[in-house]
């Protein structure tokens, strides 16, 4: 993995709580071109505002392309993570921050609905059929972009060395044989954190998630307070010469460690452990420029936009009409069967799932 693509990951991978403190310092700032006076006039050749998390990113070219044949300047507002984002969407909906948002995931859609920030849109894109499968709700104010499978990854080599059978449950992990050997995140301070907490909660219910995390607690687990750290300086194969072999990631995370001049990964995906986040973007209630907005949303569906998700966001596309990267194809196949947790359970329940976590794991 290059410097920048460790650094955009890291940002993605970043929980709420970690950036909500610098939320309300961040201002608008102009994706392309230059923030103007008369920002979201909503008039014909005038500026759109994206709001996103800070961890949007696409590569040279693709927004001035579209600027260019819409005659729209995009103006980015980037108030934080995931939860951040959903945060200041509820605190600012008597004035919007923004015509649109891209960001909303899975651990706080429901709560971004509720609260009224959205206004209902049906994108005409080609993709839109795509989406429509990852619709969180039938109230059309969400519409899915990307997503990401939260799953735990294994170093091959480790396990081949110490003749140890690579675990393949989320069960396993508690079983003598892999003390001391798991690496996750914390789900109070990452988002990964997070989606594995819903994994088990989703795996063993109400009633059997927090034995599993006493289980697996005293079975030597770690717990780093991000995803860089867990990746990059504790597991045996991130490359930072770590020593626990199973670590949280995502199932695209396995075709980074190709090596050069080989033609496989060391790690793999434990495609049985993963939660799946998808992230959603929506036309804001009380659009300055809703038409604008609605073209970017529909613009995000792109073939073009799509296709560029897998190297500049590390996320699955939603549409099915573009090819994924040669090595995703081959190495980042995503889960069958992820595990799920009802949206409107996560909304009633996330904080108190946050703090019984602490409770029981960090104290």
């Amino acid at each position: 993995m290059t410097r920048t693509r460790a650094h955009r990951r890291t940002l993605r991978h970043t929980a709420p709580a970690a950036l909500a403190a610098t939320a309300l310092a961040l201002t608008g700032c102009s994706v392309a071109g230059g923030a103007s006076d008369d920002a979201s006039t909503g008039a014909a050749g005038g500026t759109v505002t994206l709001v996103t998390h800070d961890s949007f990113a696409l590569s040279d070219g693709l927004l001035e392309q579209f600027e260019a044949d819409t005659g729209l300047t995009v103006q980015q507002v980037a108030p934080g993570d995931g939860g951040a984002l959903v945060n200041q969407l509820i605190l600012t909906k008597d004035a919007p921050l923004g015509d649109v948002v891209y960001g909303i995931d899975t651990t706080f859609a429901s709560r971004a609905i509720d609260e009224g920030v959205l206004a209902p849109y049906t994108s005409s894109a080609p993709a839109a059929a795509d989406a429509a499968a990852y619709a969180p709700d039938d109230s059309g104010s969400l519409t899915a972009v990307d997503v990401g499978d939260v799953c735990l990854n294994v170093d091959h080599a480790w396990f081949t060395a110490q003749g140890v059978p690579e675990p393949t449950t989320l069960e396993d992990l508690t079983q003598p044989q892999y003390r001391d050997l798991t690496v996750v995140t914390n789900a109070a301070t990452s988002s990964p954190g997070l989606a594995f907490l819903l994994a088990t909660v989703g795996a063993f219910g109400e009633d059997g998630w927090q034995q599993y995390w006493t289980d697996l607690t005293a079975n030597g687990l770690k717990v780093a307070e991000g995803w860089s750290d867990a990746y990059y300086t504790d597991f045996s194969g991130g490359g930072g010469g770590g020593s626990r072999p199973i670590a949280l990631s995502y199932a695209s995370s396995p075709p980074e460690t190709v090596p050069e001049g080989g033609d496989e990964p060391t790690t793999g995906a434990l495609l049985g452990t993963c939660f799946r986040q998808v992230e959603y973007a929506g036309v804001l209630a009380g659009a300055q420029n809703p038409e604008g907005a609605q073209q970017l949303l529909d613009w995000l569906l792109s073939d073009e936009v799509q296709a560029d998700i897998p190297g500049s966001m590390y996320m699955y596309p939603v549409s099915s009409a573009v090819d994924l990267p040669e090595e995703w194809a081959r190495w980042a196949p995503q889960a069958e069967q992820p595990i799920e947790v009802p949206l409107a359970d996560i909304a009633e329940h996330r904080d108190e799932w946050v703090r019984d976590w602490t409770d029981l794991v960090i104290g």
